[in-house]
């Protein structure tokens, strides 16, 4: 396991690993085998490895853009780790405390490492009809499903099971910071979104999605209140509310109609 005290910190989307400038940045602690370990114990029967997948999601709170989520699946061998300044290492650990450059180096090597990993997503369009919680389980369930074998059990980042039987699932705070499978996740997630985002950058200027990824971004939220919303947008979230040229796009689901019904009002 490489010592987390040689990794390289990054505490945000850009490619600065530094804080506020009172001092050295805090070192983000390297993902580890814990929990994974733990699940071994408790189901291992002397037969095949306990199959083990961690899952993460980006992309939840973005006005724009799909949900987002893999499921990653390790040995349970050293992660690999990148090279950093001064002759320290950059350790796997939640996508967030990484620097796009380190999450976009992980997600080269990371795949060729894997014993398997998937990708699954849920459309702007799926989460204006069935609502958030449904669109990620059924993101989760895609990703869950397209790995070479199914898993026995899976990790899930926070305290809130969206996945539901027949899945086993075990949830854990800050699993992507103490998970490795969970950490490799989130970095594939969230490098494979970017990406997405990025690509309609050209075809939507001012919204800024190469750099902000559908999130609101001032410039993002200017643009929308002077252009409205892009084929690409949640049209079911609050912030239409708040746009009164284009409060009349907003999609409403009935809760007498059943989960999945709009209207336009």
């Amino acid at each position: 396991m490489t010592d987390p005290t040689g990794a390289l910190p990054g505490l945000d989307d850009t490619d600065s690993a530094t804080d506020s400038g009172t001092g050295p940045a805090p070192v983000p602690r390297a993902a580890g085998y814990e929990i994974e370990r733990e699940l071994c114990a408790a189901l291992g029967s002397g037969g095949r490895p306990v199959r083990i997948a961690g899952v993460d999601e980006v992309g939840r709170g973005a006005w724009a853009g799909p949900v987002v989520v893999c499921a990653a699946v390790t040995d349970l061998s050293a992660p690999p780790a990148l090279p950093g300044r001064g002759g320290r290492t950059v350790a796997l650990t939640d996508s967030k405390l990484l620097t796009r450059a380190h999450r976009e180096a992980f997600a080269e090597v990371l795949p060729g490492w894997l014993a398997g990993h998937a990708v699954g997503a849920a459309a702007p369009e799926e989460i204006d009809e069935v609502g958030m919680t449904e669109a990620l389980r059924r993101a989760a369930v895609r990703a869950l499903e397209a790995l070479p074998d199914p898993p026995d059990v899976v990790i899930l980042d926070g305290k809130q099971d969206f996945l539901r039987p027949p899945w086993r699932v075990r949830c854990e705070i800050k699993a992507d910071q103490r998970s490795v499978t969970v950490a490799a996740a989130s970095v594939l997630a969230k490098v494979h979104r970017d990406r997405l985002m990025a690509g309609l950058d050209a075809a939507f200027p001012g919204y800024g999605f190469a750099d902000g990824a559908g999130y609101p971004s001032p410039a993002h939220q200017r643009t929308l209140a002077e252009s409205g919303p892009t084929p690409h947008h949640r049209l079911s979230w609050s912030y239409l509310d708040d746009l009164p040229r284009w409060r009349h796009l907003k999609k409403h689901r009935d809760p007498l109609a059943g989960e999945g019904q709009l209207s336009l009002l």
